[in-house]
This record gives C-alpha cells, structure tokens and sequence, in this order.
C-alpha cells in the first residue's frame, strides 16, 4: 500500500466535519513604510476593487467547519439535524449537506529564513509527506520565503517535481512571512478546485515583509481559502528571542481561526511528518453545509457566521472551527 492509500485509511475513529465557504475573493492593499523587495508579479489590486463571486452568485453559502472531540480527534459522522447556521444572529435553514472526499487546491508556504535553520530538514520531511497524502486529482503549488517571498512552483500534480524543487532550497535571511502568504492568497485566484487551503510550515515571525499584518488579514478575511499552520516553535526557554519570534505563535493561532483552520504547534521536530499527515486527513474529510441567506440585500457588508453542533446524545460537547464570516456582495 503506498502513502497515498494510508493516509486515505487512516480515518481516526473520531469524525471530520469540514463545510466548504464559497466566498468571494478581494484585495485589500494599504502597505507600510518603506518599500521593501515586493513580491514578484503579484501588485497590490486597487482598494476599491471588487471581489470575485464563487458560490454567492447562486444564493448559496458554503461553511467550512471542523469538529474536534475534547481529546482533539477528528469527528465524522454527524448528520444534518445535529447543525445549525447562523447569519448576522438569524438562523437559517441547512439546504445542502454532503460528506465528500473533493480534490483541493492547496498551497504550501515554506519558511527557509535563518530562524529555521535548525529545523529546515524535518520541516522539509512534513512538507513532503503532506504530498504524498494527496490524491490525483489534488494540485499544489510551494511557495517558499526568507527575505523575499517566491513562487518556487506554480499549480501542479507532480508530486516528484514539487520534492525536488523543495530539496534545492537552503535556510539563511530574515522573514517576509506577510509577503509569503500575501503571494499564497493571490496565486490561489489561479485554482482549478473549489475547495481551497494554504499549509504554512513555519516558527510564525515576520521581520521583513512589504505587506503588513493588517493587509494580511484583510485579504484572508475576503478570500475563500482555509490557512493551516504547522509552528515549528522553540522551547518555551529559548523562545522569545526576538519580538516578531515571540508574537509568531499568537499571530498564526488568529490567522488560522479567522479563516476555519487551524495551527498544530510542534516543539520535538520528529513530530513534523505525522502532524503533517494528520493535517491532509482533516482537508480530506470533509462535510459541505450550504444555506441561502434570507437577507437578500447586496451591500457589501460582513456577514458574520455561526455554526452550532448539537451533539448526539452520549457524546462530550465538542469544539467546532469554521470561517466567521464573509462580505456580501455590493450593489
């Protein structure tokens, strides 16, 4: 049986409920203080520019969700009755619920500055185990960053061709972690798949980005793209070394929340192959709540989401991720 075929058996008992948020992508674009090397091929679009309807131009919300036991297994199983959907605090009625195993469009974002020298050959063992958990329909791209951010691969289902290129790669420079994921979120616009993911494998500091940690925010906060993160973090001793190192595990814990996601924090770096097949398992099993919002209108406001499990009865309660929002459309 070949890696692949593993990761799809390795279903831990518990159950993955993942609701896909077809959301609308836009560009926010305030930059800070000096320039510094921008990212290649990528301008910042004009703030006013309008996001790209995917699923709301059919009246229908997609919700990403993720529901953890109390012992942080995944939990498959759930029927329709145990959810309920929110908008702006107004429930609304489940009219569309799956449980599919889809391709994803994913893209992995890998830190090769300086502060991850000592952990560049682990981490580069997770990132490759996470494509070998692929199935064939799955594209990839790899960007990789240190003092600048680069596309060291575009969309591609070469498995071989994405390892090889992440082999030549070295640690050294400072960390333009924003650019980094700024570059992952405007290459996501190029995706085949409607379900969407960045893998960040990085310690989480940002020092010498063009983009600010607003922009960031912003961009992810209109895109329809769910952040995972695995944080190669020091011991708790020796972390704070710098003040970007030591806001790093804050900073990708809101990132990924805010998007439906989540950050699994390593601190033995031999835990980085299995924390990264563990990750493909929860892209990979998925459930897709839709509802039709009953407020119609189109202006361009947030629209905050809520998602409630109701477990069933004998079950602990249980945790649930899912992207928090999304803007509707403006007139």
């Amino acid at each position: 049986m070949d890696h692949r075929a593993k990761a799809r058996g390795m279903r831990v008992s518990p159950w993955v409920l993942c609701f896909a948020l077809g959301l609308a992508l836009g560009l926010p674009a305030q930059q800070r203080g000096p320039m510094k090397p921008p990212v290649p091929a990528h301008p910042k679009p004009p703030a006013n520019a309008l996001p790209n309807p995917v699923v709301r131009s059919v009246h229908m919300v997609l919700v990403p969700v993720t529901v953890l036991d109390p012992y942080d297994r995944l939990v498959t199983g759930l029927q329709r009755d145990n959810f309920r959907a929110y908008e702006n605090g107004e429930e609304e009625e489940i009219v569309h619920f799956a449980e599919d195993d889809v391709p994803i469009s994913i893209g992995v974002i890998f830190d090769m500055s300086g502060s991850m020298s000592d952990k560049i050959d682990k981490s580069k063992m997770a990132a490759m185990q996470f494509f070998k958990t692929a199935n064939p329909q799955d594209e990839f791209f790899l960007v990789d960053f240190s003092s600048r951010a680069d596309l060291i691969s575009p969309f591609t289902s070469d498995i071989n061709e994405l390892q090889s290129r992440l082999m030549y790669t070295k640690a050294g420079g400072e960390t333009a972690l924003f650019d980094a994921i700024y570059l992952g979120l405007s290459e996501m616009k190029g995706a085949h798949n409607s379900r969407k993911a960045l893998l960040i494998i990085s310690d989480g500091g940002d020092n010498h980005s063009r983009y600010s940690e607003q922009d960031i925010r912003e961009y992810l906060r209109e895109s329809d793209v769910q952040l995972y993160a695995i944080g190669v973090y020091e011991p708790l001793a020796d972390r704070f070394r710098t003040p970007e190192e030591g806001a790093g595990p804050e900073l990708l814990e809101e990132l990924a929340d805010m998007s439906g996601g989540r950050v699994f924090p390593v601190q033995n770096i031999n835990e980085l192959p299995d924390i990264a097949t563990k990750i493909s398992m929860e892209l990979r099993n998925q459930y897709v709540l839709g509802y039709k919002p009953s407020d119609t209108k189109n202006d361009g406001k947030w629209r905050k989401i809520k998602v409630d499990v109701v477990p069933p009865r004998g079950l602990p309660p249980l945790r649930v991720y899912y992207k928090h929002g999304y803007y509707g459309l403006k007139p």
